[in-house]
């Protein structure tokens, strides 16, 4: 009897095991030898990454069993060649269940080509591929690569299952690898116990792959592509950028070759930020003083700027899409006595504006004061740091998040009864009920179940508008007046370079083109049947950019143009005046009464960029790109156009 209740027992505790308890798993994969290459262009610090990963996450309760390593000089790890890399992909897609949570690291070289049968064209017209051990030339295409339209099918593929992903790559050529520099080397010169290598090879550095060696695997299942609410990307550089391996920590006895995402990610993750923003937030804490070095050491390279996009606001490691917090969080530099951020009025702060103060120290521990914006400019801010954490010390990680939206772009409502209490909002949109001894402020009247527009501009922004109340509705006019207020801000500016173009084609004829700061002076003509209209984007300007483009139709809804989902980067890639980075949008939502809104500001090298407090598709609180730090003030464009009835 005691022999069966011991086997009731075990069988019981296997199948608790096997059920539907989620999981969290790993699959780490450092390439630093490419066989199949000259040895001058292997790197030393991939398999120091992944070990330095994996006792990170056993850290974070990872279990030895739930983390998989491909890398070469790894005691017991498979080695990472393209087919085994594949095959630990499809393995994990095999064990993963509905609930889990899935971390895809990539630490090694990464490259560019031009791939003109890619279904999604970046707008460098590049292709990002991830080389894996037996990486070659393959005639003007790579073989023995994880290109970037894979990796977004392996991605695809676990959502589709309900799973969330986190996917890392500390490669160079970056950003853009989940959908190497023209004038950079892989190895930089430096002394030789400081040896600094760059994560970027040029296809024609590659030799070509030798006979019988063509041991690709097949692709990712095919898998709707879902909305990426689970899913968080961190990439160590833009597309057109390098990143470094070297010693970490500087100056250390103990110091390893490590890339320098990855040792930042490290030491981040020990002081257990809450979310992937503050993990993000924290990593880019470590980066000037690195960076600052390399620059004197290489003037000529234009160094990394990390970048994460999907729901950075969904806690660590788990499968929740939900957001932490509503309210934005930025990260914030200290210059003596003040505080100084890379955001302002276009991002919906305002003086006065009350703020919450984050002081996060070495050890974890957090340290909180409230105080009120001294400054707001349309592109940066400023805050008088609070005495009570004045006294901190100079390593000190500094956040600043506002404890409410701001009340001067609240949406005014008149209403007989009370709000709805499922109001779904996001920053920098809010609803406030007016008494009525101040109804002649209000936006809108509430009575019963209908709606009446009293602002001039959310009339003029909808005139299409339903009057059926609800908390949906609400919730738009809300968004759409903040929408109104950022319109007549942004409707100025210049950025040396940049074009935006509206299009009106017939076919395959281009019948007017105009550019848009010139169609925002007037309505413009609804296509005709059989037109179509374009908004063609060239960035000449030398830098990436913030972009936003956004439509409205007559009735408020919101079609985003570019980024597309909550999900993707809203950073546009860099180009020069001889190569402009160009990308042409299909605008078929055109109806009278149809807005479009652009807003677009130069992305500073190291500091954070910004979706100017537009609510996308997937989620409240939307992803973004975060970069490093405060710089001198930035430019930036914004164009606002309105079609009319449809006359010519």
């Amino acid at each position: 009897m005691k022999q069966f209740w011991r086997l009731s027992l075990l069988l019981a505790a296997l199948l608790l095991s096997t059920s539907g308890h989620a999981a969290s798993r790993a699959l780490l994969v450092g390439v630093s030898q490419l066989t199949q290459q000259n040895n001058a262009l292997w790197l030393q610090a991939p398999r120091n990454d992944v070990l330095l990963m994996r006792d990170t996450l056993r850290r974070q309760g990872f279990t030895p069993g739930d983390i998989t390593v491909l890398a070469d000089g790894v005691d017991g790890a498979a080695l990472p060649d393209v087919a085994a890399i594949q095959a630990a992909l499809s393995q994990l897609y095999e064990r993963s269940r509905s609930g889990d949570f899935v971390l895809l690291y990539f630490s090694g070289h990464g490259t560019r080509i031009r791939n003109n049968a890619k279904r999604y064209q970046e707008p460098d017209g590049l292709a990002e591929s991830f080389l894996a051990r037996d990486a070659r030339r393959d005639g003007e295409a790579l073989a023995g690569v994880l290109p970037d339209e894979a990796m977004g099918g392996w991605i695809r593929a676990f959502l589709a299952k309900n799973v969330f992903v986190w996917a890392v790559f500390d490669t160079c050529s970056a950003a853009s690898m989940t959908r190497s520099s023209p004038a950079t080397e892989g190895v930089a010169a430096g002394p030789p116990d400081d040896v600094v290598r760059f994560r970027s090879l040029r296809l024609e550095q590659l030799e070509y792959g030798k006979d019988g060696e063509r041991a690709d695997a097949p692709a990712a299942p095919a898998a709707p592509a879902l909305p990426r609410a689970r899913y968080v990307g961190f990439f160590a550089s833009e597309s057109h950028q390098v990143t470094p391996e070297l010693k970490l920590p500087r100056r250390a006895a103990n110091a390893e070759q490590h890339g320098l995402l990855t040792w930042a990610l490290a030491q981040t993750l020990a002081r257990k930020p809450k979310n992937f923003r503050e993990l993000f937030n924290g990593v880019l804490t470590l980066y000037p003083p690195v960076i600052e070095e390399l620059q004197a050491r290489f003037p000529q390279r234009e160094l990394p700027s990390p970048v994460a996009e999907g729901s950075l606001d969904a806690p660590l490691f788990a499968n929740d899409p939900a957001p932490c917090s509503t309210q934005p969080q930025w990260g914030a530099r200290r210059e003596k006595a003040l505080l100084l951020l890379s955001v302002g009025r276009l991002d919906g702060l305002d003086i006065g504006q009350p703020l919450r103060v984050t002081a996060t120290l070495d050890n974890g521990v957090r340290r909180e004061a409230l105080t009120r914006l001294t400054r707001a400019d349309a592109d940066s801010a400023a805050l008088t740091l609070p005495a009570e954490l004045a006294s901190l010390g100079g390593s000190t990680e500094w956040s600043v998040t506002p404890t409410t939206p701001p009340e001067a772009l609240a949406l005014r409502v008149d209403a007989a009864q009370p709000l709805p209490p499922d109001l779904s909002l996001a920053w920098p949109a809010s609803i406030v009920r007016v008494p009525a001894s101040a109804a002649a402020s209000a936006d809108v009247r509430w009575r019963n179940s209908t709606l009446e527009l009293l602002s001039p501009e959310l009339r003029a922004l909808m005139p299409g508008a339903s009057s059926v109340a609800s908390a949906e509705a609400l919730a738009r006019l809300a968004q759409l007046k903040w929408i109104a207020h950022l319109s007549a801000l942004a409707q100025s500016g210049h950025i040396d370079g940049f074009e935006a173009t509206l299009e009106r084609w017939q076919g395959d004829r281009l019948v007017t083109s105009q550019p848009l700061a010139q169609a925002a002076q007037m309505p413009q003509p609804v296509p005709m049947s059989g037109e179509r209209n374009t908004l063609a984007v060239r960035n000449g300007s030398g830098q990436s950019l913030d972009l936003v483009i956004m439509g409205i139709s007559a009735d408020g809804s919101l079609y985003p143009v570019y980024p597309e989902t909550a999900s993707e980067s809203n950073r546009f890639e860099r180009g020069t005046r001889e190569t402009p980075a160009s990308k042409r949008f299909d605008l078929p939502w055109l109806t009278s009464g149809a807005r479009l809104l652009l807003l677009a500001s130069q992305a500073e090298p190291w500091s954070a960029p910004r979706l100017f407090g537009f609510m996308l598709p997937e989620a409240a609180e939307t992803s973004s790109s975060t970069r490093l730090r405060a710089a001198p003030a930035r430019n930036h464009v914004g164009a606002y156009v309105a079609w009319g009835d449809g006359t010519h």
